[in-house]
């Protein structure tokens, strides 16, 4: 009996110093797994290796959430799980972040994976420290999150740290052109948003100078009120005025020019998705080592073109912005940016993968020359 109590004190003994082992190297890798500029080790592909690894840390967690559970509470267990996380998924999880550079795996994926993966760190860092030191499994409430100590709970957290290691493992499935294809409906969904929001905008008319006697007339029946705040609310729905039926500025073409325009540019996201990324090679190359410069080129073009990509929906923000403060000048100047922008990438990807011309290449043409059109006959 003696001996019985001794070895369970041990083995408690033992499940804290792992408990702060497994922590500090949870932190260590947060904050040190970083993409190499380089690597030697070119037959592993990191996608294959991330999503290996996230697998046996979602399967881990799994052991750990029900061991702190469930009774009798077994420190030797939760011991030995956590070791062998130490040991291999962990630093494997780092060292896939490492291997997935920008050079080999292009920029978008090299930063969603190393997101991804601090994530996990993160989430799992959450659930070790929720493990209990005290030789009992958790009470209902740790368990379940109750509100009575505060936390989301203990089963609540696995659930979290389950969807963290399915992102990082979806990667794998996604891959390069997937991640892209991803990314670009992403951002073709919000120049949709910008263009419902100044077509909604566009169709409101303006109260003109009514609104202003009506201010004032408000602003005499305060005397002795302070106004600043209200101030301010009506500073901010100031800024949005609306076309006045005279448009000495020409706004009205300049906004019905925009939303042409605009449609142009998201039927280029479209069209770059189904010609360019669905047809994307597989990247890495199997072969890279033959093949360094073929697959360096096409990643360069994706990062480019994806660059590009980001960029058009922040500039299609501030061309809204100059619309909503009838501002000609910032118009015409967010409009050139934004569809010399859309310019730019359909021409890095006039040409198919191979460098040749296809039917894309005859869209894209004709995509730039209406794009042109109208425009430049705007006062």
């Amino acid at each position: 009996m003696a001996s019985s109590k001794i070895k369970s004190e041990q083995n408690l003994a033992s499940l804290k110093s792992t408990v702060e082992t497994t922590s500090a190297l949870i932190t260590q890798l947060q904050s040190s797994s970083t993409p190499k500029d380089s690597d030697g080790n070119s037959n592993i592909n990191a996608l294959d290796l991330a999503h290996d690894t996230a697998s046996l840390i979602r399967a881990h967690s799994t052991k750990l959430s029900l061991l702190i559970i469930n009774k009798p509470f077994t420190a030797s267990a939760i011991s030995t799980v956590l070791r062998e996380l130490v040991s291999g998924p962990l630093p494997g999880l780092a060292s896939a972040v490492e291997l997935c550079n920008a050079a080999k795996y292009t920029k978008a994926m090299s930063a969603e994976l190393q997101w991804r993966a601090k994530k996990v760190f993160m989430e799992l860092g959450t659930l070790v420290k929720a493990i209990p030191l005290d030789g009992k499994t958790l009470s209902e409430d740790l368990k379940n999150g109750t509100g009575k100590t505060g936390g989301k709970g203990s089963l609540a957290s696995t659930g979290v740290l389950w969807e963290a290691c399915d992102g990082v493992a979806e990667l794998k499935k996604l891959g390069i052109a997937g991640l892209m294809i991803k990314k670009a409906d992403e951002y073709r969904d919000l120049l949709k948003d910008a263009l419902e929001e100044l077509q909604e905008w566009g169709e409101e008319e303006s109260d003109g100078s009514d609104d202003e006697d009506e201010t004032a007339g408000e602003q005499e029946t305060t005397d002795g009120v302070d106004t600043s705040a209200q101030d301010a609310v009506d500073s901010i729905f100031a800024s949005q005025r609306h076309i006045s039926s005279e448009d000495p500025d020409k706004i009205r073409p300049r906004l019905d020019s925009a939303q042409k325009r605009l449609r142009l540019v998201i039927l280029m996201y479209q069209a770059v998705i189904k010609r360019r990324f669905k047809t994307l090679p597989h990247l890495p190359h199997p072969e890279i080592e033959t093949k360094p410069d073929q697959d360096t080129g096409i990643i360069n073009c994706v990062d480019e073109v994806m660059d590009v990509f980001k960029k058009i929906p922040d500039i299609t923000d501030e061309l809204a912005s100059a619309f909503y403060e009838l501002d000609g000048v910032g118009i015409d100047k967010r409009m050139d940016e934004c569809f010399f922008t859309g310019f730019a990438a359909s021409e890095l990807l006039a040409k198919n993968w191979e460098g040749k011309e296809d039917e894309f290449t005859v869209w894209a043409r004709k995509f730039q020359v209406a794009m042109k059109k109208g425009w430049q006959d705007l006062p």
